[in-house]
């Protein structure tokens, strides 16, 4: 989830994919909050920090491409 965490938020800050289209720079982010979400809905994390996945997620979901 790491990694989706990292791309998501590289993305949003132009350091990652700065040379994409819109389309593909939001395609990128939204299934990465996808596979996110998935994750996150699994119940067997035990006590497990989700903080900078959460984070992620919202920021992802709030994510325009322009």
């Amino acid at each position: 989830m790491g990694d989706s965490v990292d791309l998501i938020t590289a993305v949003i800050a132009g350091e990652s994919m700065a040379d994409e289209s819109a389309e593909d720079r939001q395609d990128c982010v939204d299934r990465n909050v996808a596979h996110l979400e998935i994750m996150v809905a699994k119940d067997d994390w035990g006590s497990e920090s989700m903080t900078a996945t959460n984070a992620a997620i919202a920021a992802g979901k709030g994510y325009t491409a322009s």
